[in-house]
């Protein structure tokens, strides 16, 4: 089929706009509305030229490439790697998949791709690739949002919303011993199922997981425990300050306080205002009863609203304004938004005004709420689950089995760290690079003669070994610390050079790194008689070409890390003698050229020349928690935005956090358009 010159291509194109301008001028009744439309049309006209110019042009040099070279093995029947390309044969496919073909360029440009026994790509057909994917990133970005979908509370958020709206947690009883795991506390969780992660990679993108009858049965045995305790006598102060009764209130439940538990409840169920009609056919329901008849219809209606999606969904009632299409979040939906993303729970009664009275829409209002709320106890949950899903923290339980007390050191750790970056103000590369951490009895070892400043912990009479809260502590002498990537927890969890460098690319660096092949040949042994480290073992390893391809990233960086040992001890503390052992080489030299003596010098480059790379990475993974989504091709601009800010302002973690919050994804929704035929 011959190729569309450019005046064939653009004259669709042009007619389109010319039959929308006429439509506008035609469908709209008031010059307000024909103003609007106009200047929509005119920067879409001026945006979208040169996408449209560009269009076509994946689809004649890059299609053609994957059929011959690709889809043998990534499409159809096969999906090697769990990658498939038989559904990204278009150009829009393929901008939401921008994750992908970094790794396609990768791969190609190293010659990991096509494999051996097939034909390679030539020098051309490798720079189509990257002149194509080049070419379409420097496109104007036309910011798009998907379609707004409710998505359902995860097992985290039903827990602390739950308890927030009783005022008191369901928990289980446990008979608690500091030498052994005193098991999960919250009954909801462990009612409930894990949450598997979403596209996104996280527990709160629930899109994927459906409401389930036997979900359904949990939410409602859930309900009726928490009301049956509400309405009890250990519930009694909480009821009464809900409905704000006199001190001397005997608990009795009358027709007019059961008026008041209804219009006090709702609208806490439902995140929002509750119209007077609804809240009527509830109370209808209650009258002429009284005693327990009144107490169990109470439950009764209260339950329903409980089970219902308006309550297990996010986002379920947000009111489109006026017209549907892509317009701002109403004020609720907004409050709702902000309190899952920083607390993994419902707003509390002063972002709740803030909603109600409009002053949240107001400029800046977004960030003195962020302010406020990270100086909340339930901002712990920022780093309880985004943290520790961003640095996959829960890996430091399978690594530590029969020690309680240790695994509850080791654990608490990065916790703690990260929630007072989170907290406290403080720059996002110190995430890094730091001199502060926080350590207990069990950890402290590993500070040196820092450790000699904790304040002294005195052990019960009787108690061999206790649990102890971790102290703020200012790293002042100890060698080779600083920052999460030497941490004795992430080391341990990460023993050996290969999976450290591979999670500090993931992780830290947000390089998408396949899995290694089956057929990887072990690595030797020493031979009988030789003294050789493990890098120099690895040598004869990485000899084997498919293998050097794959460690050339992964290698530099696990090395530089290699001082530390599967404990995390740092093994080149000037305290330390080694005797006959190898020296330990921890040099280096990244694909990119840049070099380094030691983890010190990686750690500099980590902090300058790679800012740029973690603050893209930490805003990608920041901004998809907050939205509960994967991103797509729509939410490139906002993440470059707000990591071109972030690096040249060297923005606090609470400044990235208001950025996220201020940005279109989160502030605004689309709702997907009527039928009107």
């Amino acid at each position: 089929m011959p190729v569309p010159s450019l005046p064939e291509r653009f004259f669709p194109f042009f007619f389109f706009v010319i039959i929308s301008l006429l439509s506008s001028c035609i469908q709209s009744r008031f010059v307000l509305g024909f103003v609007n439309r106009m200047r929509f049309l005119i920067v879409s006209f001026f945006v979208l030229i040169p996408l449209f110019l560009f269009a076509g042009k994946f689809e004649e040099e890059i299609v053609p490439l994957l059929k011959n070279s690709c889809l043998k093995c990534h499409g159809g029947e096969k999906t090697k790697g769990k990658v498939d390309f038989s559904g990204i044969l278009t150009e829009r496919a393929a901008g939401d998949h921008l994750d992908l073909w970094e790794t396609v360029i990768e791969v190609v440009e190293l010659g990991e791709m096509p494999p051996e026994e097939e034909k390679p790509l030539s020098t051309d057909e490798r720079a189509k690739i990257r002149t194509w994917r080049d070419e379409f990133m420097r496109l104007p970005i036309v910011s798009s949002i998907p379609v707004f979908r409710p998505r359902r509370l995860s097992a985290n958020e039903y827990r602390n919303t739950l308890g927030s709206l009783f005022g008191f947690d369901l928990e289980v009883g446990i008979a608690r011993a500091e030498q052994t795991e005193s098991g999960e506390k919250s009954l909801v969780l462990k009612i409930l199922p894990p949450d598997p992660p979403g596209q996104s990679g996280f527990f709160n993108d629930t899109h994927s997981t459906p409401l389930s009858s036997s979900l359904l049965e949990s939410y409602a045995y859930l309900a009726g425990i928490s009301l049956d305790r509400l309405f009890s006598i250990q519930g009694r102060d909480f009821l009464a300050r809900l409905t704000r009764q006199k001190d001397n209130w005997n608990g009795e439940i009358t027709p007019d306080l059961a008026d008041k538990v209804v219009r006090s409840f709702l609208p806490r169920i439902f995140r929002r205002p509750v119209g007077e009609e609804r809240i009527e056919s509830i109370v209808k329901k209650l009258k002429g009863k009284k005693g327990k008849a009144l107490v169990a219809a109470l439950k009764f209606e209260l339950k329903a609203a409980l089970i219902s999606p308006e309550f297990l969904y996010r986002g379920f009632l947000a009111e489109p304004g006026g017209d549907k299409g892509r317009q701002a979040v109403d004020p609720y939906e907004l409050a709702e938004r902000l309190s899952y993303f920083l607390w993994e729970d419902m707003p509390d009664e002063e972002l709740y005004e803030s909603a109600r009275n409009g002053s949240l829409g107001k400029k800046g209002e977004v960030g003195r709420q962020i302010a406020r709320m990270l100086t909340d106890p339930r901002a712990r949950n920022l780093s309880e689950s985004f943290g520790v899903q961003l640095l996959g923290l829960s890996s430091i339980d399978d690594q530590i089995k029969n020690n309680p007390i240790h695994l509850h050191a080791m654990r608490t750790q990065p916790r703690d760290f990260l929630h007072y970056l989170f907290t406290e103000d403080r720059p996002v590369m110190e995430l890094l690079d730091s001199n502060v951490t926080f350590v207990n009895q069990s950890t402290s070892g590993f500070y040196g003669n820092d450790r000699k400043r904790l304040a002294p912990f005195h052990k019960p009479r009787g108690v061999e070994r206790q649990r102890t809260m971790n102290q703020r502590l200012e790293i002042k002498e100890a060698e080779g610390r600083g920052g999460i990537l030497t941490m004795p927890s992430i080391l341990s969890m990460n023993h050996g050079p290969i999976l450290r460098g591979t999670w500090v690319l993931r992780t830290i660096l947000g390089v998408r790194l396949g899995e290694p092949p089956a057929d990887v040949p072990p690595i030797k042994p020493v031979p009988r008689g030789k003294k050789m480290t493990f890098r120099e073992r690895f040598e004869a390893h990485r000899d084997n070409v498919t293998c050097a391809r794959c460690h050339e990233k992964i290698d530099p960086i696990g090395f530089a890390l290699d001082g530390y040992d599967k404990n995390g001890k740092y093994l080149l503390a000037s305290h330390h003698k080694r005797g006959n052992q190898p020296a330990i080489d921890t040099s280096g030299k990244l694909p990119s050229g840049e070099q380094f003596e030691d983890f010190e010098g990686l750690k500099n480059i980590l902090t300058t020349t790679k800012k740029e790379q973690v603050i893209r990475n930490l805003t990608r993974k920041i901004l998809s928690y907050a939205l509960g989504r994967k991103l797509g091709r729509g939410d490139q601009g906002v993440v470059e935005e707000i990591t071109n800010k972030a690096t040249s302002e060297n923005s606090s973690w609470k400044e990235l956090l208001i950025e996220v919050a201020n940005s279109p994804p989160f502030r605004e929704i689309v709702y997907e358009q009527e039928d009107t035929k």
